[in-house]
């Protein structure tokens, strides 16, 4: 029987990734009705765009549905509940994630090709956050994985280990991880290890 130790991926990582910032609407101002007409000076108004730009920002509180911080919640959530073996609760919490940084790999991804050749300066920075979000999934995926595995469910990692691999590249450090998982499974037989560039003799 396979038998083998949980690793806890390390999540610190991720928490210093950038966090995107998504305008979302503007409400429109409402018109003041007053027999005196409006000071330009007000003090109210600096006060007031600062509210706007925080509610403008709401996306990127803890408790959006479309956030890195709420991913990366959803991951811290999971990471103690593998702690305290409620692997159940642990595959709910990466399953949710998963999705999360799924979605919004893709929805920046659509950015980047929408402004290539238009803005490229927005372009790239959306495929990099593309890029970031995507590995988190990847990441989360992974973990997913292993909680199957310690629930000795082993056919649930299999289609979850094969994502990764074709994400991430067989040669990757999470790559060639999640491959090593598929052959202590049984589901792959041959062992693999990284190609080494041929050098030259002397």
């Amino acid at each position: 029987m396979l038998s083998f130790n949980i690793s806890r991926l390390r999540l610190g990582y991720i928490l210093s990734l950038p966090v995107a910032m998504t305008v979302v609407a503007i409400s429109p101002v409402q018109a003041q009705i007053s027999d005196s007409p409006a000071t330009p000076n007000q003090s109210e108004t600096p006060a007031d765009n600062s509210t706007n730009t925080q509610d403008m920002r709401s996306l990127s509180q803890s408790d959006s549905l479309l956030s890195l911080k709420g991913g990366q919640k959803l991951m811290q959530e999971a990471d103690q509940a593998i702690d305290n073996q409620q692997y159940d609760l642990a595959a709910q919490k990466l399953q949710k994630a998963r999705q999360l940084f799924n979605q919004l790999s893709n929805f920046h991804l659509q950015l980047s090709e929408s402004f290539s050749g238009i803005d490229n300066r927005i372009a790239e920075e959306q495929r990099l956050k593309a890029l970031e979000t995507g590995q988190m999934r990847d990441e989360a995926t992974y973990q997913l994985a292993l909680v199957h595995r310690a629930q000795n469910q082993p056919e649930l990692s299999v289609p979850l280990l094969i994502q990764v691999v074709r994400s991430q590249n067989p040669t990757s450090e999470l790559g060639k991880k999640s491959y090593q998982q598929l052959v202590e499974i049984g589901f792959a037989q041959e062992p693999f290890s990284t190609p080494t560039s041929p050098t030259s003799g002397k």
